[in-house]
């Protein structure tokens, strides 16, 4: 009888970094998600580019070559945007518009910094009862007090036809601009504010030394809100200033502009690219602000 030797293969071994190991393995699950996430930004980010990229284009277009199908210009006009700003009263609206949005946005800063102050660090009777009544002024409406408020100051004190209606009561605080940055100063750590006050600080002084400085983010950020709206705003110029062409803001004169050149689109776009310019180069430098003061706002109730 015969006996067969059976000689075992030895087990084979795995270099590290073959494409079999748990670490490869993990490093291309990594490239993967990445390339996923990455994918599905910028597809979001060319969604919400492309109309801005069309408004450009077509502001740069011929009379002829706006109204039809193609996409690319044939030649470059620039001089459309000099056409734009020679447009009788385009001017007007544009320093009336930056008015607006300038003394609007400082009166909204500086009288919501002192009421958020106050709610964010006094102890006092009622002091709840106020912040409930500044939320629920944000529930409230605009169109529900636009006609006393407009009696009040066409009757009373005659300055409709002016954006005074528009920029005075901003320098009586905003709600939602009081309730953001108080919820940013809750965030600001009391003992700051007890140590300059055992160095003889006032409450003034603590406000503008130590809580001012500290609360920049979130001053920007309701800063860059008030900016927004006072430049987008439509409602209220229309309310106030539609007797008065010489008073018009941009958002109010676009419409006006864009019926009498209903059929140069080219000229109607270079408005509108002219009237979101400002917008977002303020938003591009402040953007690092704007979203620090948002991501901190509401950490603390």
């Amino acid at each position: 009888m015969t006996t067969t030797t059976l000689t075992r293969r030895p087990p084979r071994t795995r270099t590290p970094g073959t494409t079999g190991t748990p670490a490869a393995r993990a490093r291309r699950t990594q490239l993967l998600h990445w390339i996923a996430v990455h994918a599905v930004a910028v597809a979001t980010a060319l969604f919400f580019l492309l109309p801005f990229v069309f408004v450009f284009l077509t502001s740069v277009m011929s009379d002829d070559q706006a109204m039809s199908g193609e996409l690319w210009p044939h030649q470059w006009r620039w001089s459309n945007y000099a056409a734009v700003f020679t447009t009788p009263g385009f001017l007007d609206w544009w320093k009336n518009s930056l008015l607006y949005a300038g003394l609007g946005t400082l009166f909204t800063v500086c009288s919501a910094i002192p009421v958020a102050y106050a709610l964010a660090r006094f102890r006092f009777r009622g002091r709840r009862t106020a912040m409930v009544l500044v939320i629920s002024t944000m529930m409230l409406p605009p169109q529900v007090v636009v006609i006393p408020m407009y009696l009040v100051w066409a009757q009373q004190l005659h300055l409709t036809g002016s954006i005074w209606p528009l920029v005075v009561p901003m320098a009586f605080g905003d709600a939602y601009s009081i309730f953001l940055l108080r919820q940013f100063l809750l965030t600001i750590p009391q003992e700051y504010v007890e140590s300059a006050k055992v160095d003889g600080c006032g409450e003034l002084s603590t406000l503008l030394r130590i809580v001012v400085p500290m609360a920049r983010p979130g001053i920007a950020a309701i800063a860059l809100f008030q900016f927004f709206f006072c430049w987008n705003d439509y409602f209220g110029p229309q309310i106030y200033t539609a007797q008065n062409p010489a008073a018009w803001t941009l958002s109010y004169g676009l419409e006006s502009f864009k019926t009498a050149h209903s059929v140069n689109w080219n000229l109607t776009m270079a408005a509108t690219v002219l009237v979101m310019a400002p917008v977002i180069v303020v938003f591009f430098f402040a953007q690092k602000a704007f979203v620090e003061g948002v991501t901190l706002t509401g950490v603390k109730g």
